[in-house]
């Protein structure tokens, strides 16, 4: 099993594991290191004193007695039977081992003697005592570092697990977001951690779901928009250009029936003409209506100006236009976004600002270019859930890379301020 293919928590406690594993072995090797010059210096004061009782039983053999003997540490006194051959002690596993790695052969010093009463005795250094102080202290260097290690593996379950717990709720709210369901909800509890986690997650959603209500809202005002657009543009092909159509071709029929009569032929003609002035304003209007054809052959800032004294006549509100000098050039899609947002804002102050004056500003700016645009009307708060009107100027000005800021108080006015990169 691959390291990536494990849960937090076993990769946890695989490094948990190689931690305390390098920190015992540290521990072991320093504690042999130590113990190897412990051992050096009590096997030397041994080695003195195997000397020193050899010298003594040769001239004294009762010096040698097991009461006197038996309380010396790290040496041996062992006497012969008569014809028994020397053996060393046998060691083996762990402690032959340890043995091996504490001392060396030079320091095996043994003396055998054949005492004048005829019996032998072997003296030698016995380590045994040194390997099983040694040993104990390993035993419990690795008892102390495996309780440790078990009580570390222990608060880290219960701590990962609580984290754990947190994250599979998090991964199920975040399936049921991916589904469609931005319903889903973490509960703010735990940790302070947790609990903060779960507000922003929850925030995150709540918004979400506003949005999906929002488009959903708008969507169905847009498609209302353009099917009263196609009503009111069928009406007036209908009712204003195909009248004129209707009586354009009356009176040609009519000049046929009196082509002998001259001052009624003049007349006729005198009104066809008239219609088909009206129907040529007609169209103009349908089609200024749809998209300003203005933009193709005049400069922005005559366009503005244009839509500016055009809106002025038909609301009967008083706006003033300035517009700076060096505009920086726009491409044509940013031209009419920029001319849609002007025409909708002044759409909205004649809807719902109250206003007997706006004001027009177009600028130049560091950034790029300004447009600003304030009223003297009632004013409002900001709403929350912005409208039509309002989420169409948003968009626009994200399609033109800009930053759209609606400032309003009570009493005050409605102020806009679009701000546009040089870049777009």
């Amino acid at each position: 099993m691959r390291l990536v293919n494990l849960s937090a928590l076993w990769r946890i406690n695989l490094w948990v594991t190689c931690c305390f594993a390098l920190v015992t072995l540290a521990c072991a090797g320093a504690l042999l290191h130590q113990a190897v010059a412990d051992v050096e210096r009590e096997l030397q004061s041994a080695e003195a004193v195997v000397a020193y009782l050899g010298d003594t039983a040769e001239r004294d053999p009762a010096s040698l007695q097991p009461r006197l003997t038996q309380s010396l540490r790290h040496v041996r006194v062992h006497w012969l039977a008569a014809g028994e051959a020397l053996r060393r002690p046998a060691q083996s596993g762990l402690d032959a081992w340890l043995g091996r790695q504490l001392f060396d052969e030079r320091h095996s010093s043994r003396r055998l003697l054949d005492l004048n009463d005829g019996r032998r005795v072997l003296i030698a250094v016995d380590p045994r005592d040194e390997i099983d102080e040694v040993w104990d202290s390993l035993q419990q260097l690795l008892g102390l570092c495996g309780v440790a290690w078990l009580l570390s593996l222990l608060t880290i379950r219960w701590a990962v697990r609580r984290a754990m717990g947190l994250l599979d709720e998090l991964l199920c709210a975040l399936r049921q977001v991916s589904g469609g369901q931005l319903t889903a909800r973490l509960r703010e509890a735990g940790l302070p951690e947790a609990r903060q986690l779960a507000t922003y997650f929850n925030h995150m959603t709540a918004t979400l779901e506003q949005a999906r209500a929002d488009n959903a809202r708008l969507t169905q005002a847009l498609l209302a928009a353009q099917e009263q657009e196609r009503t009111q543009l069928a009406q007036t092909l209908h009712d204003d250009l195909g009248q004129y159509l209707a009586g354009i071709r009356a009176q040609l029929c009519l000049l046929r029936m009196v082509a002998e009569q001259p001052a009624v032929v003049t007349q006729t003609a005198h009104d066809l003409e008239l219609n088909c002035e009206r129907l040529q304003q007609g169209f103009r209007a349908l089609v200024h209506n749809l998209y300003p054809v203005a933009l193709h052959y005049m400069p922005l800032a005559e366009a503005f100006g244009l839509l500016v004294s055009q809106w002025q006549a038909s609301q009967g509100i008083e706006c003033r236009l300035r517009v700076g000098e060096h505009l920086p050039a726009l491409p044509g899609a940013s031209r009419t976004h920029l001319y849609r947002l002007l025409q909708e804002a002044l759409t909205n102050v004649a809807r719902h600002a109250g206003a007997s004056q706006v004001r027009v500003r177009l600028q130049r700016s560091a950034k790029g270019l300004r447009l600003f645009i304030r009223d003297n009307g009632r004013g409002a708060h900001p709403p929350q859930r912005p409208g039509v009107g309002l989420h169409s100027m948003a968009e626009r000005a994200r399609s033109l890379g800009g930053e759209l800021r609606i400032l309003s108080r009570p009493g005050s006015g409605w102020a806009l301020a679009l701000n546009i990169p040089k870049e777009v």
